[in-house]
């Protein structure tokens, strides 16, 4: 079994292709919206601390049952949920682990240029067509698409027509202010969060790859080398071509790459 943990202000559609394609190669495959995400509900503290994203997964896991652990396979924010589960959970809980271009310390330009984006358009889009050039301006290695109707699976239309993204806002306000505003330069608390994030890596046990966006700017060849250090047993990969959304931007190179690991490593 592999759980698929997907990227803060996405959902589980963005592991549509991969899920698929896991699955005609052999395994059950599950991908949840983590909460405050997609058809997920709204935290009603408006609280999304890292603790509930891993109390989730952890449902999730007994949930599932199985007799073998499942692996986990994380982008970006589920991939930051992985590190943090291995603080308040034991190991062995899991075959595998594969983080999608994600580790403990992030190069600080990518990350903010991630939350200002996320942070940008609180009162969403007049049109589809808006937030396709917006989309398309932010990631313009992807081709803008033709059909805009694979927008409505990140987008819902308000009462007064508007398109929102289909993610609790309170997600970015209550998360991170250290990337917005003011203190969008002040590193501090950036990099408490990374070595929490650091200690959670060293309790990795379960057969570790790291696959990194080659035009990545949030996960840099100097921060893969600090994840391995944490990580010995690990392995790492870079997917040519691709940014921080690796999976979206080329997914037969990612998923090949998945399925290699696993066959290879865990499910033999």
């Amino acid at each position: 079994m592999v759980l698929l943990l997907h990227g803060g202000g996405q959902n589980r559609h963005a592991w549509a292709t991969t899920a698929r394609r896991l699955h005609a190669h052999g395994y059950t495959v599950i991908a949840y919206d983590t909460r405050g995400h997609g058809d997920s509900d709204w935290d009603p503290s408006g609280q999304y601390d890292v603790e509930k994203f891993v109390a989730d997964l952890l449902s999730v896991r007994e949930h599932v049952g199985t007799e073998s652990p499942p692996a986990l396979v994380g982008a970006s924010l589920g991939g930051l949920t992985i590190l943090a589960t291995h603080l308040l959970a034991p190991a062995g809980l899991w075959a595998a682990v594969i983080l999608v271009d994600i580790t403990p310390r992030m190069e600080f330009h990518g990350a903010r240029r991630i939350v200002s984006f996320m942070a940008a358009h609180p009162d969403g889009f007049g049109t589809l067509t808006d937030a396709a050039d917006i989309i398309a301006e932010y990631n313009p290695r992807r081709p803008r698409p033709e059909n805009l109707d694979g927008l409505h699976k990140v987008l819902r239309q308000r009462s007064d027509g508007r398109w929102v993204w289909r993610w609790d806002p309170a997600f970015i306000s209550s998360n991170f202010d250290v990337l917005q505003g003011e203190l969008m330069t002040d590193t501090e608390e950036f990099e408490a969060i990374s070595g929490f994030l650091a200690e959670g890596a060293r309790r990795i046990t379960a057969p570790t790859l790291l696959v990194r966006g080659a035009l990545s700017d949030v996960v840099s060849e100097e921060t893969v080398n600090e994840f391995l250090e944490l990580v010995p047993h690990a392995e790492t990969t870079d997917v040519t071509g691709t940014g921080h959304m690796v999976a979206g931007d080329d997914n037969d190179a990612f998923t090949s790459a998945v399925t290699d690991f696993l066959d290879r490593r865990v499910f033999l």
